[in-house]
């Protein structure tokens, strides 16, 4: 049985053309349902159901009715019916690469410093946020977006890039709402949020040069295989060529990413007896071990090398000296991720983007 009271709409729940609507709502002995609300608003169940969920195919001035009706009647969206009938379940999922750290998180420093933003964002679009490592299969369709454990993929890292784009075409393929973070140049698979890493390798070796220093060594891998470091190590390759100095390959010592590799990369460079007076690293955590390195074989930092890191990581302002480096713009990254995945499943063009870059000046460099 139903028993009708007059309400008022509140102006901040007026309808069209701005005036105070009456709107007879029936005091229910079971819980209201979308039908009744479709019957006291006049229209459709499925235009309730689209205009609670924020369907833009519902006006402005019908959604603000369907909306006060649904507060007067305590009508509570059920999130997981809605999710089934859209095949949505509101989630994203964050995966990591799995990178070798020093502690058990097997996660770069760098991206845990993208997790708040990335989080923050994902909130704000309404997704829950799944985060997990990647699966290094080809099938991550089936164990996210097929499976309905996620709507989009945000992936971070990827280890060897030549191995890693087959997967990243299958996933376009397979029509898989991806994004990732890394190098943005034509021609790559899917939206790819990064950072100008030639400009940030310019940045470093234009700073050690105009500091006098004129034999920069660059540690990390120059291939395709890491096409983020190869962007910085041609950075530093025009900035020496802009200044008239030659860049001498035996000054270039691959390394991954972690302190060891930076600590082998400085050693073998030592090893080597080729004179260099300055060091660009890959990454900060590069830039580290090679000062462990140097500070092992008695060389002074800045005063016979300076050196200049990327990433600006927190341990780099940490360290001893405090590192010089090329810091990436983690906040604006996490956001960008976000928005490109749910522009896609929006159905709306997300398009890859470049962020600039900005050289934090510490002790590393003497300056």
């Amino acid at each position: 049985m139903r028993k009708t009271a007059a309400t008022t709409v509140s102006p901040g729940q007026q309808g069209l053309g701005g005036q105070t609507e009456t709107v007879n709502v029936p005091k229910l002995d079971a819980r209201a349902t979308s039908f009744d609300i479709a019957y006291l608003a006049g229209v459709s169940q499925p235009t309730v159901s689209r205009a609670l969920s924020g369907s833009p195919m519902v006006s402005e001035a019908t959604r603000k009715r369907i909306e006060a009706i649904a507060r007067q009647l305590n009508y509570k969206v059920d999130k997981n019916a809605s999710s089934l009938r859209r095949r949505r379940c509101d989630t994203l999922a964050l995966l990591f690469f799995e990178d070798p750290t020093a502690d058990e998180s097997l996660i770069n420093p760098f991206f845990v410093a993208m997790l708040g933003s990335i989080t923050r964002q994902a909130k704000r679009a309404g997704f829950d946020l799944l985060v997990s490592f990647q699966q290094l299969s080809d099938d991550w369709h089936v164990d996210y977006e097929d499976s309905h454990k996620a709507d989009g993929i945000i992936l971070l890292g990827y280890g060897d890039y030549e191995a890693y784009r087959a997967r990243l075409l299958a996933l376009e393929a397979q029509g898989t709402h991806f994004v990732r973070w890394g190098p943005v140049d034509p021609g790559q698979p899917g939206t790819t949020i990064g950072s100008d890493n030639a400009e940030g390798g310019r940045q470093a070796a234009r700073h050690l040069i105009a500091l006098g220093r004129q034999r920069i060594a660059f540690l990390g891998h120059a291939s395709g295989r890491f096409p983020e470091f190869l962007g910085r190590y041609r950075g530093v390759e025009q900035a020496l060529q802009e200044a008239g100095l030659q860049n001498e390959p035996a000054l270039q010592v691959d390394a991954i990413t972690t302190e060891d590799a930076g600590f082998a990369a400085a050693t073998q460079l030592l090893d080597q007896g080729v004179a260099f007076d300055a060091i660009v690293a890959a990454s900060d955590l590069i830039a580290i071990g090679a000062m462990r390195a140097l500070a092992a074989r008695g060389v002074f930092v800045p005063a016979d090398v300076a050196v200049v890191g990327f990433d600006d990581i927190p341990a780099a302002s940490a360290s001893t000296p405090p590192l010089t480096t090329v810091s990436q713009d983690t906040q604006r990254a996490g956001q960008l991720l976000v928005e490109a995945v749910v522009s896609q499943l929006r159905g709306k063009p997300a398009g890859s983007r470049m962020l600039p870059t900005r050289l934090v000046i510490r002790k590393s460099c003497g300056s």
